[in-house]
């Protein structure tokens, strides 16, 4: 399992590597449907799964210790959830996913960790399907315009169930 920290040197492509497929991991209801679809892809082209958690900051900064604390917590939180996402990579390919754990704002450190590990092949998200459109990570992605990426982008609609990801994954 590795764990690349922000500012931590990235793993470099090697010439002959396998299609890395990049899931952000939050508390979205839609984290599922990502999953599915890239542990599927990653496992039928031989690939592997990346997750990516941020620790994004807070506001509050009066007091040192209490902003420590609740960075801390922020941290564990956010490891729980990698190791979530990671046992359910790992059971539906067989294969331990590669970890990173960021601190900053998500899309961000998203696109910083894109253009910082050239091995990252795919990115893939889903989309939801609320009121408040498809997610705080593709509007941002869209707001900044799709050509910041490096890699294909592959957005999951949040509507399908997990037999029609299958088929056409």
């Amino acid at each position: 399992m590795t764990v690349a920290a922000a500012g931590a040197a990235a793993p470099v492509a090697s010439a002959v590597s396998a299609r890395i497929f990049l899931v952000v991991v939050d508390e979205s209801d839609e984290l599922s449907l990502a999953l599915t679809y890239a542990c599927r892809r990653a496992r039928h082209s031989g690939g592997r799964v990346a997750l990516l958690a941020v620790m994004e900051p807070t506001e509050f900064q009066n007091w040192r210790a209490v902003e420590d604390l609740m960075r801390e917590e922020r941290r564990l939180n956010a490891e729980l959830m990698l190791q979530r996402a990671a046992k359910e990579v790992f059971r539906r390919t067989g294969t331990m996913p590669v970890l990173y754990l960021r601190e900053g704002e998500r899309s961000q450190e998203l696109l910083r960790l894109i253009d910082e590990d050239l091995s990252i092949s795919i990115l893939v998200l889903a989309a939801g399907t609320g009121p408040d459109g498809p997610g705080p990570v593709i509007s941002a992605l869209a707001a900044a315009g799709f050509n910041h990426l490096r890699i294909p982008l592959t957005i999951v609609p949040g509507t399908l169930t997990e037999e029609q990801i299958s088929a056409v994954s």
